[in-house]
């Protein structure tokens, strides 16, 4: 069985949930997000995908995020990681951010052009993103992250795909495959997660980047043509329910919301239309309540970690006997196409 991941954006907030959610999974189903065949993350989904595809534990990320002791825990052979260093250098809740001066006006003005131009080849956020002035806050802090896990320049799962949006033209690139430009993990992830008018953007092989999020944020059809079984998609930034409360931020957020489910149903029809199972987990309104309209907001992140875990388990257990099959139980090991110019996913792709 070829089984696709789609780990969809969601800011600090956002990745919390998609812990709790891939914790639940693995549990429920006995399938590890470290065995699909290809992974496609986007922002803080992208971070996630990368930890989970370099080996990590869902476990042992969790345990990090939400700032619990990591004592006890081995990390995955090959991966040298000194434990008691890194919770006394950093745990999961010491990031800070680093500001950095803002430049004045549009922060690309070639991208606010050319989407301009062609305004229904891009998504509303793409045509709107250039306009926006580029962001003041550094990305050092999440390729941090990335160093600390991945010393060398690309996990070895062969198909890990780290989508951004080129910041002079709003195209979707995805790091890792074949067609983009090369990159450092730790670049494609900083790059992945620079959300415009906040984050500086990334520039990568002479180029800027900025948060794939921009293009889509689920970017699940880039799976299609892959001929897989099954594709799992995590997307927390859409629900099949709205938010409590009726103020303008909540509506804002609702709003997005309902946005990204119309964008993330349409490349889950795609898929299906194809014959691939597909198998989408949202926050639940319980997970609403818990994640709020801020998806920045650090100090919720244990408390979506864990409502993510419970609403999840909940709904995986009112799915049985409709998940893909590969999911039914036991773990699937699919066979991996190698990465380069030979990939039968990359060409696919």
């Amino acid at each position: 069985m070829r089984v696709g991941l789609v780990l969809g954006a969601g800011g600090v907030v956002g990745a919390s949930w998609l812990i709790g959610a891939l914790e639940a999974l693995e549990s429920e189903t006995g399938w590890r997000a470290a065995d699909a065949e290809c992974i496609v993350g986007t922002s803080a989904g992208s971070v996630i995908g990368t930890l989970v595809a370099s080996g990590l534990p869902v476990e042992y990320i969790s345990a990090y995020a939400g700032g619990r002791s990591l004592e006890g825990m081995e990390p995955p052979e090959g991966l040298e990681l000194d434990v008691a260093e890194l919770e006394a250098r950093e745990s999961g809740d010491g990031y800070s951010l680093a500001l950095a001066l803002p430049p004045i006006g549009p922060g690309s003005w070639r991208m606010a052009l050319s989407t301009l131009r062609n305004p229904l080849r891009h998504s509303p956020s793409a045509v709107v993103a250039g306009w926006l002035p580029r962001g003041f806050v550094s990305t050092a802090p999440i390729s941090r992250i990335v160093d600390r896990f991945v010393p060398d320049e690309w996990v070895e799962h062969p198909n890990l795909w780290i989508v951004g949006c080129d910041y002079a033209t709003g195209r979707r690139t995805a790091f890792g495959r074949d067609d983009a430009p090369p990159a450092n993990i730790r670049d494609a992830v900083a790059a992945s997660c620079a959300i415009p008018a906040f984050y500086h953007p990334v520039k990568i092989d002479g180029r800027r980047y900025v948060d794939g999020g921009i293009c889509s944020v689920s970017n699940a059809d880039m799976l299609s043509g892959l001929g897989l079984d099954a594709v799992v998609v995590l997307n927390p930034m859409s629900s099949r329910v709205r938010a409590a409360g009726g103020g303008p931020i909540n509506k804002v957020a609702g709003a997005m919301r309902g946005a990204a489910g119309r964008r993330l149903g349409h490349e889950v029809r795609k898929l299906r239309e194809e014959g691939t199972e597909v198998l989408v987990l949202q926050p639940t309104a319980d997970d609403l309540e818990v994640m709020g309209a801020n998806l920045m907001a650090r100090g919720r992140r244990a408390e979506v970690l864990e409502m993510a875990r419970r609403s999840t388990t909940l709904d995986l257990r009112s799915q049985r006997g409709r998940l893909p099959k590969v999911l039914g139980g036991g773990r699937t090991r699919p066979t991996i196409a190698r990465r380069g110019r030979d990939s039968s996913v990359a060409k696919a792709a």
